[in-house]
């Protein structure tokens, strides 16, 4: 725990739910500084942080520019734009019910005390999104950085407190003791980031004290490559998503399905791609991430036996490094097929046609993100009809990440409810109904 909050989990708790009941957090003003104080902080330190995310998961500095530093920036910008506007209560008509006196409308409710746990593979954005969401919404917030991204955790531990307000805003190190010591308390919301294992550990503890949850969770993202499509196109676009933050990603295109022919064009088309991006040694790139530690080093390491490597497939341990690497003809029973990847490995499953295709996809649990390359509307309307997914892309994936009015949420197995923009707001919010019958009337 950093040194400016208590080390007791309860009196943490309590002292940021005194904050909260004083009123403080509500006004428009206090949200609006907090998010300006927030986006500040994101702007003067923006390199110590690319050291932080470098020393982490040896992320590049315009990648983590890009996805973390400037993504967050933005998503403060477009909620300062609208954040009135988002709260503004909403009234509906009861002229026919109560008469023309009376008035009835919803209105956004904060809802207390939220606690905010954030994965390693995003640890700066995904952590401060939310975090951002929250105080929006007018909320106090514990913030559990993650354990796995020890210099980005040590460095938001340093600096949330020199920036936001210190008596609504507490962050939490540490492992599993510390989480484990947090989900006892009774929180008015949990948002989680990162694995089905632990969002059961999360939402079990959160049930303790009927504590709502947002899960975003993962699962195996799947792409189809129809045929006909430009194959050279799509594998520029397809290894661009699959190969950021080396595949470390929970929306990264995680299999591809496409028919034979199409995978012989695309298996040749990816080693060009990925080529173009890194190099002829990947290793030596400085676009090129790692792998966060030895743990998913060995695990990843374990499924690069399955199919045949088109391009890639180099490892070095100590370096935590797995090149970027395409596999063909890989079986739907094989290791890599049994899990989500979650690393710089990408699959490519033949199937006949698009039937077969949607069939493997729902013979699976909902993934948190469907893909599709095609230049069809039939076959991007009955992909869209026909199966079910957190979000659904059609020819760019992971794009549909970056635009903040959409919601980003899993469904199912790939988690529940959804944030950025406007639907942080109403995730980390209460909509009351509000009815007004004049006594006259």
């Amino acid at each position: 725990m950093n040194d400016l909050a208590p080390t007791d989990p309860a009196a943490l708790v309590a002292r940021l739910r005194a904050t909260f009941r004083s009123g403080r957090t509500r006004p428009l003003d206090w949200r609006e500084r907090q998010l300006t104080r927030l986006r500040t902080l994101l702007s003067e330190h923006r390199e110590d942080l690319a050291d932080a995310l470098h020393a982490d998961l040896g992320k590049p500095r315009a990648e983590a520019y890009r996805s973390e530093v400037d993504f967050s920036i933005r998503e403060i910008d477009h909620t300062l734009e609208h954040l009135a506007e988002w709260l503004r209560p909403q009234h509906v008509d009861v002229s026919g019910v109560f008469g023309d006196a009376a008035s009835a409308g919803t209105q956004y409710d904060p809802l207390g005390v939220v606690l905010v746990i954030a994965p390693w593979n995003y640890p700066a954005q995904l952590l401060l999104v939310p975090v951002a969401g929250a105080l929006a919404a007018g909320n106090a917030v514990v913030v559990k950085p993650s354990e796995l991204a020890p210099a980005t955790s040590a460095l938001v531990a340093d600096l949330l407190p020199r920036y936001l307000d210190t008596d609504a805003v507490a962050v939490v190190e540490g492992g599993v003791p510390e989480t484990t010591a947090l989900l006892t308390q009774r929180f008015d919301h949990i948002f989680y980031t990162g694995n089905g294992t632990v969002g059961r550990i999360v939402m079990r503890a959160a049930a303790e004290h009927l504590t709502p949850v947002t899960l975003e969770l993962g699962g195996k993202s799947p792409v189809f490559v129809d045929a006909g499509v430009d194959t050279a196109e799509t594998a520029r676009r397809l290894a661009r998503a699959k190969f950021a933050n080396a595949g470390q990603t929970c929306v990264a295109p995680d299999y591809v399905l496409t028919d034979p022919d199409t995978a012989r064009a695309l298996e040749a088309d990816l080693a060009k791609a990925v080529e173009e991006l890194y190099g002829p040694d990947p290793a030596a790139s400085d676009a090129y991430g790692r792998i966060v530690n030895e743990r998913h080093f060995d695990r990843l390491s374990g499924l690069l036996g399955s199919g045949r490597v088109v391009t890639g497939g180099q490892t070095d341990r100590a370096a935590k490094y797995i090149a970027p690497t395409v596999l063909a003809g890989v079986r739907p029973d094989e290791p890599v097929m049994r899990e989500e990847i979650f690393g710089p490995v990408l699959p490519i499953v033949e199937v006949a046609d698009l039937d077969e295709a949607i069939a493997f996809i729902n013979d699976r649990d909902k993934p948190l993100a469907l893909y599709a390359f095609t230049d069809s509307a039939d076959t991007r309307g009955r992909i869209a009809a026909e199966t079910s997914s957190g979000g659904l892309g059609f020819g760019l994936p992971m794009a549909h990440l970056s635009v903040p009015e959409l919601p980003f949420g899993g469904v199912g197995e790939s988690g529940m409810g959804a944030y950025h923009g406007p639907h942080s707001i109403a995730v980390f919010s209460h909509r009351k109904a509000r009815l007004d019958v004049p006594l006259g009337s």
